[in-house]
């Protein structure tokens, strides 16, 4: 078959690739959610397995011809209970919130009560949100963090848990800072006959590395997204205890799903099998280090962070002290090319479109090769950009320096 070049077929869409490709390479990074993808991840995403269909799963599929789609399948399979110690793994789902979708419906009826964090104290929409599916289908409760110490209250999990016996306690979190304690999480579902279902969204690559702590031992079932600190293509995961295999894989296909992407599949296989490299561990301890860096950079500063500080690859910070919104620090730092997302402090007064914090992570500018001293000298820049200087020129030398890999 001949290869046809993008820019003769759809030089439209060649140029956007094109401009967006250097948009990429000349802006600096930081919101929590994204990464790059590796070479051979992008070329997994473009390969012949995109025009397969494949319903069903490896050895019990309902079209012909997926004999090495069963393969690829299987590998990705393997590779994600190695990598992270579980008994099940199912990689169809599309993202993480299908994802989640698929987990509440595999064991919840329409109205059952699921707890888990407050969405302003770094919960995500899909943990029960009113504006989700989740919200709008089950009945949900919440805990916060300590008011003095920004961490998770686990007596506000405790006491919740013991009065309102849900189904599913959902621990997790789309802009919490600190390891979450995943001990406590288990034995207060056990305690009051709950699922436990943890969402490691954010912070997958962190534990495949062995630098946080992996509740997918304690935890009855646990999702992932593959694109963030995992650095895999825009995915998702479900583990799970094997007793409840059949029940997640029923809920994916024919559940909520048709045929699997299978060209994603073989891209999360290729992120899972680097995500087990030495190489992966030291970008992992990197990103670490990057991020409690640029935590005691702005801390000097003068910037307040939600908790006091970070134990992963995430750090939000609250500028109510330096006058400024979410919302419009998001867009002067857009203005230099510097992407964050506007996010919210615990109990923050102002809405969630306008938040009173920004939310930074290091994961994508550690892909570029950033070490302390970069991360440290971005903050001051930050500083500065937020205090209406600009910045552009000191940016674009930080990306020359630091290319995307």
């Amino acid at each position: 078959m001949p290869t046809i070049k993008l820019n003769q077929a759809d030089p439209e869409v060649a140029q956007l690739i094109a401009t967006e490709a250097k948009r990429q390479a000349n802006t600096i990074n930081l919101i929590a959610s994204e990464n790059y993808a590796s070479p051979a991840v992008l070329a997994a995403l473009a390969s012949p397995f995109t025009n397969k269909y494949a319903e069903g799963y490896p050895g019990k599929r309902y079209y012909p011809g997926n004999e090495i789609a069963d393969k690829v399948e299987s590998l990705a399979i393997a590779r994600a209970c190695k990598l992270f110690g579980a008994e099940h793994a199912n990689v169809q789902a599309l993202s993480g919130g299908p994802a989640n979708l698929a987990i509440y419906s595999a064991f919840l009826k329409p109205g059952d009560k699921i707890l888990a964090l407050k969405l302003s104290h770094g919960g995500h929409l899909s943990h029960g949100h009113h504006v989700n599916f989740s919200g709008q289908n089950y009945t949900a409760i919440f805990y916060g963090v300590d008011p003095k110490t920004g961490l998770i209250d686990m007596k506000e999990v405790a006491k919740l848990a013991a009065a309102e016996q849900p189904k599913i306690i959902v621990a997790g979190a789309s802009a919490y800072p600190r390891d979450i304690d995943w001990v406590s999480f288990a034995k207060i579902a056990r305690k009051n006959k709950a699922l436990l279902l943890a969402d490691i969204s954010h912070t997958a690559g962190l534990i495949a590395a062995g630098l946080l702590t992996n509740p997918i031992p304690l935890a009855d079932i646990a999702m992932t997204t593959t694109h963030k600190s995992l650095r895999g293509p825009r995915g998702a995961i479900i583990f799970c205890k094997q007793n409840y295999a059949s029940a997640i894989d029923r809920a994916v296909f024919p559940g909520y799903q048709g045929g699997p992407h299978l060209n994603n599949i073989a891209a999360i296989a290729v992120a899972l099998k680097q995500a087990s490299t030495p190489a992966f561990k030291k970008y992992a301890k990197q990103i670490l280090l990057n991020t409690l860096a640029m935590a005691d950079e702005f801390g000097r500063l003068g910037y307040q962070l939600t908790s006091g500080g970070t134990d992963t690859h995430l750090l939000v910070i609250d500028l109510t002290n330096k006058g400024l919104s979410g919302k419009q620090a998001e867009a002067k730092l857009a203005e230099d090319n510097i992407t964050v997302s506007r996010s919210t402090i615990p109990d923050d007064p102002r809405g969630p479109m306008d938040p009173s914090g920004i939310r930074i992570g290091t994961p994508a500018i550690t892909t570029r090769g950033f070490k302390e001293k970069d991360v440290r000298l971005l903050a001051r820049l930050i500083d500065q950009s937020l205090a209406g200087k600009s910045i552009k020129a000191a940016i674009a030398q930080l990306c020359k320096k630091n290319q995307i890999n």
